[in-house]
C-alpha cells in the first residue's frame, strides 16, 4: 500500500478517537457532580449485588479490612481510549472516603463499555497505601490480584495472602478486557 492511501485509511480512525476523547473528556465533569450520600449509595447498592452474585465475594468481604467500589467505570476508545467512574471506600458497613478512577490507554481497541470494580484491601498496610499516596496508581504496590472465575474457584481462606484482591464484575457493552492496571485512583471529596 502506499502512504496516501495507508493516510487515507487512518484518518477516520482519528477522527473517531478524537470524538471518542472528546466525549469522555466532556463526561468526566459531569461524572463528578454526583453526591457522596449518591455514590455511597450505589457502591454499596453495587456490593450487596456482587456478595449475592458470587459467593467467593462474600469470603474476601469477611476477611477484607475495607472495600472500594467502583459501581460504573465507562471505558471507550478508538486507538486511543480512557475510562472513569467514581466509587466509595466502604469500611464496617459504611463509605468512609471517595475516590475516582481514571486512566487513558493506547493500541488496538475499539468499542464503549461500564463494569463496576471492587477492590478488597486485605490488610492495614494496603488500606494505609491508599491513604498515603497522591493518586495510586493501579498495578504499583500493593500486590493487586485480579479474582477471574478461574481464579475464584480455586480461593479459600487460606489462599488469600496478597494485599488486595480486584474483582470485575455487571461488565455491559462491546470491547474487548475490563481492567484497571495503569489506572490512577485518586481521593475526591464530593459534597
Amino acid at each position: 500500500m502506499n502512504d496516501t492511501l495507508v493516510g487515507s485509511m487512518a484518518r477516520p480512525a482519528l477522527y473517531t478517537a478524537a470524538l471518542l476523547f472528546s466525549a469522555l473528556a466532556t463526561w468526566a465533569p459531569t461524572a463528578s457532580a454526583a453526591s457522596a450520600a449518591e455514590i455511597a449509595s450505589e457502591a454499596t447498592q453495587a456490593l450487596k449485588q456482587l456478595q449475592e452474585q458470587e459467593p467467593k465475594a462474600r469470603a474476601l468481604a469477611e476477611k477484607a479490612t475495607a472495600i472500594l467500589v467502583f459501581p460504573k467505570i465507562v471505558k471507550a476508545g478508538m486507538l486511543v481510549g480512557g475510562e472513569g467512574g467514581e466509587g466509595a471506600l466502604i469500611k464496617n458497613g459504611r463509605a468512609q472516603a471517595y475516590y475516582n478512577v481514571g486512566g487513558v490507554s493506547f493500541g488496538l481497541q475499539a468499542g464503549i463499555q461500564t463494569f463496576s470494580y471492587a477492590l478488597f484491601f486485605m490488610n492495614d498496610q494496603a488500606l494505609q497505601y491508599l491513604d498515603r499516596s497522591d493518586g495510586w496508581a493501579v498495578g504499583a504496590a500493593p500486590n493487586v490480584v485480579v479474582v477471574n472465575k478461574g481464579y475464584a474457584a480455586s480461593m479459600s481462606s487460606t489462599t488469600l495472602t496478597q494485599d488486595v484482591y480486584a474483582v470485575p464484575f455487571g461488565q455491559k457493552g462491546l470491547m474487548a478486557g475490563i481492567g484497571l492496571e495503569g489506572s490512577k485512583i485518586t481521593r475526591i471529596h464530593p459534597n
